[in-house]
């Protein structure tokens, strides 16, 4: 029944009441960003949601307008140079994942699950197929996130994707969404370069 009624519910309240609550903050934001840097205040991206359908999320945009497009970070040649200042900010805090209650209003995405793919990212869809990941809605965050996020590699990132998906609950959504609370305090597990990024320098270290 919380899997297919009251999940669904919670999220259209919770992102509701923060469309509302956090409209200030949103106005602010959009105001730094557009005094930042030229170019559009929303970063859309194409996504794998539900059953590796895709959609667009939405984010406020952190990285100049050259950047190149539907490429994970970890993948840029030193991805700080891309970085606006605002967007170092929104970045380090998780305030540039604020417009995602927009998608999670209109359905595509929960507050908790398994952070959506990007469409390339076959090797990451293919190692949540094995534990039916891609079968549950996206989340804003998940058990991943509180867990290494993006210090994690690929195959650590999906198992632990897997690993919400049989123990999804209320009271497990509960338990990712305070520890996501704690870990943006923290700034847990935030390393530019994205997936696996920790795993690639610390083999450079030991290559020294």
């Amino acid at each position: 029944m919380y899997k297919r009624f009251f999940k669904r519910l919670i999220d259209i309240v919770l992102s509701a009441c923060g469309i509302v609550i956090l409209s200030p903050l949103l106005l602010v934001l959009v105001v730094a960003i557009r005094l930042d840097s030229p170019g559009p205040v929303l970063f859309r991206q194409k996504r794998v949601g539900l059953h590796k359908s895709h959609f667009n999320i939405l984010k406020f945009r952190t990285m100049r307008i050259d950047t190149p497009r539907d490429m994970p970070t970890h993948l840029l040649e030193n991805p700080e140079q891309w970085i606006t200042k605002v967007g170092g900010f929104l970045r380090k805090t998780s305030l540039d994942e604020l417009p995602q209650i927009f998608n999670i209003f209109l359905g595509q995405m929960s507050v908790i699950g398994p952070r959506p793919a990007l469409w390339n990212q076959y090797d990451l869809i293919a190692e949540r197929d094995k534990y039916g990941a891609n079968d549950v809605v996206p989340g804003l965050t998940g058990w991943a996130q509180i867990n290494g996020r993006d210090e994690l590699p690929i195959d650590v990132k999906a198992r632990l994707d897997g690993e919400y998906v049989e123990r999804m609950s209320f009271l497990f959504d509960v338990k990712c969404f305070f520890g996501t609370v704690t870990s943006v305090l923290k700034r847990d597990g935030v390393v530019e370069g994205g997936t696996g990024a920790m795993e690639k320098e610390q083999s450079r270290e030991a290559r020294k």
